[in-house]
C-alpha cells in the first residue's frame, strides 16, 4: 500500500466522520436515527473503490471503539457497539465493499458520461442501501429483538432519503472521475 492510498483512506475516514456532525433526527418507531454518515460510505465506496473504501470504514469503527466521539450525535465507544444501530455500523464495511466492487465494474473510464453516472447510482444504491440494510435490519430484527416485519418496516422510511444519497454519492463519483479519477483500474 503507498503513501497516496493511506492519505485517501484517511481522508474518506475523515469525510465520514464530519457528514457525523450533521446533527441526527429521530424517529419515533424505530431506535435508529437518520444520519448522513452513511452518504460518506456511498462516497467511499464509488471514488476510492473496494479495498481502500472499506478501509476507511474499518478506521472509522476503530475510532469509535477507542471512544472517540466520531459518530453522528457524538457517539462513540463501546456501548456503541450494544446498542440497537450497530447492525448498520458494521455493515458499513460490507457495504462500501459492495459499492467500490460495483463501481469498479460498472462505471470504468471510457463508458458514456450517463452510463457512469447510473452505474455510480446503481453502486451506491445497491451497495450502500441494500447490503447496508441486509446488516442493519438484520440486527434490529434479531440482536435488538424487534422483530424481522417491524425492523424491516421501520426502515423503509430511510428509503427515500438513501435513495438521494445514493444520487449524490453517482453525480459525486462520476465528477472525481472526470477530473480526478481514484478508482482503481481494472486490466
Amino acid at each position: 500500500m503507498q503513501t497516496r492510498d493511506l492519505v485517501l483512506i484517511s481522508l474518506f475516514a475523515a469525510i465520514i466522520v464530519a457528514l457525523g456532525f450533521i446533527p441526527p433526527i429521530t424517529l419515533g418507531f424505530v431506535p435508529v436515527p437518520i444520519t448522513a454518515q452513511s452518504l460518506g460510505v456511498m462516497l467511499a465506496g464509488v471514488v476510492l473503490g473496494a479495498k481502500r473504501g472499506a478501509l476507511a470504514a474499518v478506521l472509522v469503527i476503530l475510532l469509535v471503539a477507542i471512544g472517540l466521539p466520531v459518530l453522528s450525535g457524538g457517539r462513540g465507544g463501546l456501548a456503541v457497539f450494544a446498542g440497537p444501530t450497530v447492525g448498520f455500523l458494521i455493515g458499513w464495511v460490507p457495504a462500501v465493499f459492495a459499492t467500490g466492487m460495483i463501481a469498479e465494474r460498472f462505471a470504468r473510464p471510457g463508458l458514456s458520461a450517463l452510463t457512469q453516472t447510473l452505474g455510480f447510482f446503481a453502486a451506491a444504491a445497491l451497495g450502500g442501501v441494500v447490503v447496508l440494510y441486509v446488516f442493519g435490519i438484520g440486527y434490529l430484527a434479531f440482536g435488538a429483538g424487534l422483530g424481522l416485519e417491524k425492523a424491516f418496516l421501520g426502515s423503509m422510511a430511510f428509503i427515500p432519503g438513501d435513495l438521494l444519497k445514493a444520487a449524490v454519492a453517482g453525480l459525486a463519483g462520476r465528477a472525481v472521475m472526470v477530473g480526478y479519477p481514484l478508482l482503481p483500474q481494472r486490466t
